[in-house]
Parts: C-alpha cells; sequence; structure tokens
C-alpha cells in the first residue's frame, strides 16, 4: 500500500488549513496574544474543520512573512508546542508545513507525529526571498535517520511566489520528480496563497502522471471544487474557508461546512 493511501485511504481526500498566526521571531508576531493566543485561535480553526468533516489538517506557518529558506528555531519550536497542545483533540490525519525549510518541516513531523509533510523539495528558482534550490536528496535522508520512513511527502512542483529557472514544462519536471525523488504525492499550486491552479496545468500533469497522486495545492473555491476534484486526486484549502474567504481570517464554520457538502457530492458521497 502506498504511503498515501494508507495516511488518506481510498477517497480523495479534502485537506483543510490550519494557519497558525505569527510565531516568535517573525515581523508580524503579536506579543500581546502570545502564545496561548497562537494556541487558541489554531484550536478553532481545528474544531470548526473536523466538525466540517474534514478529511485531514495541515498546520503551516503562512503568517511567517517575510518568509525564510532556513526557518529560525522558535518558530519550529513553536510550532511544535502548539501543535502538541493540541494534539489530544486532533481526530483525523495531519501534516505540517514550515515555509520554505524541509529540513524544519520533516523535523517537526517528527516531533509531533504528523502522517504528512508538504514543501517544495526539488527544483531552482528566483522568488521573491532570493534563490531558491532545496535538496530533495537531503531532506529524504534527513526524514530515514529521524526514523519516519512512514511519512508521506507531498512535493510541491510548481512554487508559490517564484518563477521555476528549469525551462523544462510542468508536466516534465512533475514526471521527473517522480523518478528521481519518489514523492509520494504531486502538488500543483497558483502564482500565490490562495490564487487557483490553472486547469490547464493540472490537467497536463495528471496526464502524465496517471499512477501518482495529484492534488489541487491552492485558490480551490466552493463553485470550482467539482471541476478540481474530476481531475485531481484530491485539494488542499485553506483561503476558501475563510471568513470573507480572506486568506488571513479565521475559519468560517458555514463556509468550511458548505465546501464539504459540496466536495462530498463532487466524490460521489
Amino acid at each position: 500500500m502506498s504511503k498515501f493511501k494508507a495516511v488518506f485511504g481510498g477517497i480523495k481526500p479534502v485537506i483543510g488549513m490550519v494557519h497558525l498566526g505569527a510565531l516568535p521571531g517573525s515581523p508580524l508576531y503579536s506579543a500581546q496574544d502570545g502564545i496561548e493566543g497562537l494556541v487558541e485561535a489554531a484550536r478553532r480553526d481545528l474544531i470548526a474543520l473536523q466538525r466540517a468533516g474534514f478529511d485531514a489538517v495541515m498546520f503551516g506557518n503562512e503568517n511567517d512573512r517575510p518568509y525564510e529558506f532556513d526557518v529560525d528555531t522558535a518558530s519550529t519550536a513553536t510550532m511544535s508546542y502548539v501543535i502538541g497542545r493540541l494534539r489530544p483533540e486532533i481526530a483525523v490525519p495531519f501534516g505540517v508545513n514550515v515555509l520554505w525549510d524541509p529540513m524544519s518541516s520533516i523535523a517537526l513531523a517528527a516531533a509531533t507525529g504528523a502522517r504528512f509533510v508538504r514543501e517544495i523539495f526539488t527544483g531552482t528558482y528566483a522568488s521573491d526571498m532570493g534563490p531558491w534550490t532545496p535538496d530533495a536528496g537531503k531532506a529524504m535522508r534527513y526524514r530515514d535517520r529521524l526514523g519516519r520512513q512512514d511519512l508521506a511527502l507531498l512535493y510541491n512542483v510548481s512554487a508559490e511566489f517564484a518563477y521555476s529557472l528549469d525551462q523544462r514544462s510542468l508536466p516534465d519536471r512533475a514526471r521527473s520528480a517522480v523518478f528521481s525523488s519518489i514523492p509520494d504525492a504531486i502538488l500543483v499550486s497558483g502564482a500565490i496563497t490562495g490564487e487557483a491552479v490553472r486547469m490547464i496545468d493540472l490537467e497536463a500533469v495528471k496526464k502524465v502522471l496517471p499512477d501518482t497522486p495529484v492534488l489541487a495545492n491552492t485558490g480551490v473555491k466552493h463553485a470550482t471544487v467539482a471541476e478540481v476534484l474530476r481531475v485531481a486526486d484530491g485539494c488542499i484549502v485553506g483561503s476558501s474557508l475563510k471568513v470573507d474567504g480572506h486568506t488571513w481570517n479565521a475559519v468560517d464554520p458555514e463556509r468550511a461546512a458548505e465546501f464539504m457538502r459540496l466536495a462530498r457530492a463532487a466524490r460521489g458521497g
């Protein structure tokens, strides 16, 4: 059984984002709200997503703008603390993503017992954060040294906030990543957080990877989830679930419940 199927079963999973507030050491961190504020905000979002029936959740540090490639140890430690506080309340498989640091993401997964990690593991990019050259081999070997061979790695092959310097087509880059780096799933993204994946890109990647799970990673909306799930093997959603559809707001329980109603209908129940 593949790691992806071991985590998500036989369905096309819909993964809801728990966007943590800005962490200590990052410019937007609120010392007034403190660590307890981070825990309580994450708890509210987690409860809303689970009550809405999401298949899995993922904890990410989207508020730690501007992002880093070598993430501050305090960020990873705080994420571990927050997730640890919430572990007794997590009733679905969960994953983690420490933007944009594969090593920190894997370390966090090992510390918290996360089932999957989302990251940019491969490629060469010009980005808002500067030159970007992740090392999949180093990250995968780190995962194994930490005893987490069971950890599913979700490879985002179209990095947000960046332009690929690899002039091969997106389908060719995705196909090559599967051959050379052994991902458990491939993710296709829009240009920035909350921006929709182009259906032509999603369809092209899935066409060349019929036997590899391919998920839409950004910008899936209530109006498009049925079309996305017609092609993709699942999706990750955050902004569409928030109050007023705004990325930095809290999860709106009604929007989340309606999204999952539409997703279940698209999957046939």
